[in-house]
């Protein structure tokens, strides 16, 4: 007599979480965003926690929150010049929240917000309006499109737009745009897929704990860094004369 065995399903600590959400047929991805308001849901207690309990002798969680603002507003200042203060609260943002959207997965039952390419795009998006934007405030419209034409040629006295260089530096704009959130994804997304493959080959013993922490921690403190590093970049080119 045959007797079929059901594999017993696999374990799922947040099942009203998974798959899309059908609401207004938007096709939500209901982890990611979770997730992502519970990290911009903590940014913001510890933030305003450590704001209202400011003390000349800091506490440990004052003063690291003070040597990563010292820390990022260094690094402003020293590629944006004076203009840098004025991004330190943008840049150090953006590496804070992709540091811990890149760790949180550590957590079992947690799930990476830039794991999901929406994530990374976004955050793209708002990088390059951020980028884009503030060169066309520093140098004015007309400065600022008339570069997507150099180097121009000079004929008796007056300036040339190079009409065959504005398509290269279109490409060029779009290049950098693209390959800033999918370098993110894909280290993110390939850890994840790594460490599933190697749990089920060496069934959760030794490796895969191992990589969940070299992914997580190491990884994805380094991608979050450059990340924003990237962004202040990018702010840095645009502003530049």
């Amino acid at each position: 007599m045959d007797i079929e065995i059901t594999p017993a399903p696999p374990y799922r600590p947040f099942p009203h979480l998974e798959g899309e959400s059908e609401i207004f047929n938007l096709g939500l991805n209901m982890p990611t965003i979770f997730f992502s308001w519970l990290i911009i849901g903590l940014l913001a207690v510890v933030c305003f926690v450590v704001y209202r309990k400011l003390r000349p002798k800091p506490g440990r969680l004052q003063l690291l929150l003070e040597l990563i603002v010292d820390a990022f507003d260094n690094l402003t200042q020293s590629s944006l010049g004076k203009r840098g203060r004025k991004y330190l609260a943008f840049v150090g943002t953006i590496f804070l929240f992709v540091w811990l959207s890149n760790i949180i997965g550590i957590i079992p039952g947690f799930e990476e917000p830039t794991r999901d390419l929406n994530t990374p795009l976004g955050l793209m998006i708002i990088s390059i309006l951020v980028a884009h934007g503030s060169g066309i405030r520093v140098k004015g419209l007309r400065k600022y499109v008339k570069e997507y034409f150099e180097p121009g040629f000079q004929f008796r006295g007056r300036w040339i737009p190079n009409v065959i260089i504005f398509p290269l530096n279109v490409v060029g704009e779009f290049g950098k745009a693209i390959s800033l959130p999918f370098r993110l994804f894909g280290n993110i997304f390939g850890g994840a897929i790594i460490i599933v493959v190697l749990s089920n080959l060496l069934l959760f013993v030794g490796m895969p704990p191992f990589l969940l922490f070299f992914f997580g921690l190491f990884v994805g403190t380094i991608q979050a860094f450059v990340f924003a590093m990237l962004a202040m970049t990018y702010t840095a080119v645009a502003i530049a004369d």
